[in-house]
């Protein structure tokens, strides 16, 4: 008798695949020192120093000069400067740029300040009033209203920081630097306000 023969199949064997777990990309599986510096937060390198005056324009124009050869451009500021603690003033700048004019306008800002005479409420002790070129403003104290008042005569009162006063411009003059001139020569009449000089 023949032996039967059995062939049994030859499976093919599958290719072992390992795996590989992907990690998220953060500073910490960056490898090397780069990880340890990332953990790190940034310092700063100075905090921002607050300025002793706060300031605000209140004129801006560009003017115009004709010349021989043409028309020359540049830029008049009138802004008023104040450290809301009763020191307030107003400046005029001109340059050939924005910039270097408001520069300007500061320093001569700081050039007229005055010393406002307050109560210690930090309101105004009496009814004032004052004409400058076509201006012409009144203020009194306003117990408990804050600050009513409109134009350039209101950023004049907040930075020189009075309350509780109300302010009317009796002309109708719009020229903003006039209307800021107008209030500090009303507020330069209270008895004991100081003109103090700044050198630049």
């Amino acid at each position: 008798m023949e032996e039967a023969t059995v062939t049994t199949p030859i499976v093919p064997e599958t290719p072992v695949v390992e795996t590989v777990e992907k990690k998220a990309f953060t500073p910490d599986n960056r490898g090397g020192d780069r990880g340890r510096r990332s953990n790190r937060r940034p310092q700063r390198r100075d905090a921002r120093v607050k300025p002793e005056f706060d300031q605000k324009i209140v004129s801006l124009r560009r003017v115009t000069r004709v010349m021989g050869g043409g028309r020359r451009f540049s830029f008049s500021v009138a802004l008023v400067a104040g450290n809301r603690k009763g020191m307030v003033g107003v400046g005029q700048g001109k340059a050939s740029d924005t910039p270097l004019a408001i520069e300007k306008a500061f320093r001569d800002a700081k050039k007229h300040m005055i010393m406002i005479n307050t109560t210690k409420d930090m309101s105004i002790p009496h009814e004032i009033e004052a004409k400058h070129a076509a201006s012409w403003v009144q203020m009194r104290p306003a117990p408990g209203k804050g600050i009513l008042a409109g134009s350039s005569v209101r950023t004049v009162i907040e930075l020189a920081g009075l309350k509780n006063i109300g302010a009317k411009l009796l002309s109708r003059s719009k020229n903003s630097a006039n209307n800021a001139y107008v209030a500090i020569k009303a507020l330069k009449k209270l008895e004991g306000t100081k003109i103090r000089e700044y050198k630049v």
